[in-house]
């Protein structure tokens, strides 16, 4: 329950402090976590992106005030942290569906309230892991720095395998493996030295012993002792599935905690829409 009473911790924060500026850093030491962490969990355990909550319920508060006082727009906008009335009210229609001036004289708002994490009855669907050893190992391939605020990485690394695709280099590298994981990785290393921990190094590249090939960079995995979760099913479906198993259901269930600032996907064939698709979540643990 730790991770549970961890992120009410963080929300709770947050809430105390709708009306000042906040970073994503700031919330996610309240959870004890690293911001790559905290965010990855909180967007599992609730469907939102930190910064949509936080726009959520400031537009939700703003909506409140425009309906009960008698107060300007601008003054509105610059309290809620808006640049400019046209800011707020695009953020604002996006949200209510409706200008602030009609909202008002309608009387009608779409309120989202302040989140409680609770306990759910969950584990009826089986999740498959096991626990591996590994040394540190070798993989060779491109990587792009990916942001991880306001789910930008939900967009850029789809972008980046679509690229890889394109280009045939995802069926170069299925051709060079020549290491234990026969397939193609997906690697995600974060930590405080990349920006604060809001930025990611991303790799799409395959277990590789010997020099690399000169056009390709190496990227070297440490040893671990790694949660692995087999997903089946058809590709992003299957995957999103898993990770809310894991935030969800395993990690506030079991003694781990995450151990360090590398994940690993691991795809051993080419056909991730194939609906007994067969691929691998990597988590370090301790």
């Amino acid at each position: 329950m730790k991770g549970i009473e961890s992120l009410q911790t963080a929300i709770d924060f947050i809430e105390s402090r709708l009306m000042e500026p906040v970073t994503v850093e700031q919330i996610a030491k309240q959870a004890k976590m690293s911001p790559f962490h905290f965010q990855r969990t909180f967007a599992v355990m609730t469907g939102v992106t930190v910064g949509e909550y936080i726009r959520r319920r400031r537009l939700t508060l703003a909506a409140y005030e425009l309906l009960r006082a008698n107060i300007k727009i601008v003054d509105l906008a610059a309290k809620y942290g808006y640049d400019s009335p046209e800011a707020f009210a695009k953020a604002f229609r996006r949200q209510h569906g409706l200008p602030p001036s009609e909202a008002k004289a309608r009387g009608t708002l779409v309120a989202y309230n302040r989140l409680t994490i609770q306990v759910n009855v969950g584990g009826t669907e089986p999740l498959n892991v096991r626990m591996v050893e590994r040394e540190a190992f070798q993989a060779v391939g491109i990587w792009r720095k990916i942001s991880l605020e306001d789910g930008a990485s939900e967009e850029r690394i789809p972008a980046l395998w679509d690229e890889v695709n394109a280009s045939g280099l995802c069926d170069r590298l299925f051709q060079l493996n020549n290491g234990k994981l026969t397939g193609v990785l997906g690697i995600g290393v974060t930590g405080p030295e990349r920006d604060a921990g809001l930025m990611m190094d991303y790799w799409v590249a395959t277990e590789y012993v010997g020099p690399p090939p000169e056009d390709l960079k190496r990227i070297e995995v440490p040893s671990f002792r790694w949660a692995v979760f087999g997903v089946t099913g058809p590709l992003p479906y299957a995957f999103r599935r898993t990770w809310t198993q894991i935030y969800g259901e395993w990690f506030p269930s079991v003694g781990y905690t995450q151990a360090g600032p590398v994940e690993l996907e691991f795809y051993p064939d080419h056909y991730p829409a194939a609906p007994d698709h067969y691929a691998e979540i990597w988590i370090p643990v301790m």
